[in-house]
């Protein structure tokens, strides 16, 4: 069977998600234009062979409707004649655009595509989307008759079943901050950020972080109507132990390890296994354990095979849920910290944990790693790859 192979992924340094961010005054579709611009420059790549590039986005409106992965493409430079759409699985629309992208070289669609993904929440704000994220309450209303929540309340449910507190929370996002700040002082990050607008690094990373500093901070989604409805919720989800708003874009070049070969290119990685899987839409954000689950059964993979495991912060309690469910080694567990220092640019995501992870992978030696990322709507992706 044709390999899937990783030759190269980047993006973007995060930028803070808001007016006067470091990326706030750049059009989205140019942030994405300059990784894919970057990827096949220093790659040494005739665009012209690339068979498609697959980009996710979330909040497909405003500047990044209309298909930005092909404004994107043409923003770029590439050959008119390079093809381009977007997918939206949410969170994990760009993991999701790498699955796409390997799975169509596997099956011998493809010999080259680009997964890529970008968002810029500072200028395409969530939810302002048409009918933004009371899109679906009329269709489920038999279904769910009080309606589905938010992902910040159903963080909050999901810290009171797995009996979380406050501390821990604060803890896990303190020990993110710690992990970035180690990482990109050690020059950990050189290798996958490229630099966009006047940005060169990760402006979200917060290196003076502590427990006690984000103790003090209120919790962002207590509301009477929610505390009616979940009188168990005690309300510690806050701006520091969640994903802050982010802008960033990110390219993953993947081919079949034959057109590598061909073109003179070394693969980094080879991608294993893939599995995507749909849980609670009320809980919501569980699915990346039955998603680990699965993706491990594919690969005749243990958890103890694996040498890094990426579980996207978009909430402290999510990579700490799945740990304990996991009975995963904590010193494996995003090593490098993850989305609360690094920061979650929605569609962007999926590919910037795979630029981490692959990069971790090789500075340490270590062979597989795992990513996966909770979706609104009660779904998750998760991916292995091997070093090669």
């Amino acid at each position: 069977m044709t390999s899937a192979v990783i030759v190269d992924v980047v993006r973007t340094p995060s930028g803070r998600g808001k007016a006067g961010g470091g990326l706030s005054k750049v059009h989205p579709a140019t942030l994405l234009a300059e990784v894919l611009r970057t990827l096949v420059d220093r790659n040494g790549l005739d665009p012209a062979l690339v068979d498609d590039v697959i980009g996710g986005c979330v909040t497909q409106s405003g500047e990044q409707a209309f298909n930005i992965s092909r404004t994107a493409v043409l923003a770029a430079g590439f050959p008119d004649t390079v093809p381009a759409t977007t997918v939206d699985r949410q969170c994990g629309s760009s993991q999701q655009a790498a699955h796409f992208a390997a799975q169509g070289v596997i099956a011998g669609a493809y010999d080259i595509a680009i997964a890529c993904g970008v968002e810029s929440m500072s200028r395409a704000p969530m939810f302002s989307s048409a009918h933004g994220k009371d899109a679906n309450r009329g269709p489920l209303s038999h279904r769910f008759p009080e309606g589905l929540i938010g992902q910040g309340i159903a963080a909050e449910i999901i810290t009171q079943r797995w009996k979380l507190d406050r501390e821990t929370l604060d803890a896990f996002a303190a020990r993110s901050h710690r992990l970035a700040a180690e990482t990109a002082a050690a020059g950990g990050f050189d290798n996958e950020l490229v630099a966009a607008g006047t940005l060169t690094a990760d402006e979200t990373i917060r290196a003076g972080t502590t427990p006690e500093g984000l103790a003090g901070l209120r919790p962002a989604f207590a509301a009477a109507e929610f505390e009616a409805r979940f009188p168990e919720i005690e309300w510690s989800i806050t701006p520091g132990n969640s994903s802050p708003l982010t802008d960033g874009a990110s390219a993953a070049l993947i081919m079949s390890e034959e057109k590598a070969d061909a073109l003179g290119l070394r693969p980094r990685a080879r991608f294993h296994s893939f599995a995507v899987t749909g849980d609670d839409p009320l809980l919501m954000l569980t699915a990346v354990i039955p998603a680990t689950r699965k993706v491990l059964v594919k690969a005749g993979l243990t958890i103890d095979d694996i040498d890094a495991y990426e579980v996207n912060e978009a909430f402290a309690p999510v990579p700490l849920i799945w740990q304990h469910e996991l009975d995963a080694d904590p010193a494996k567990l995003n090593p490098c910290g993850g989305a609360i220092a690094l920061g979650h640019p929605l569609g962007a995501s999926g590919t910037r944990i795979l630029a981490t992870m692959l990069n971790h992978l090789e500075q340490t030696g270590g062979r597989y790693a795992l990513q996966t990322m909770c979706e609104a709507g009660g779904l998750a992706n998760a991916t292995i790859i091997e070093r090669l």
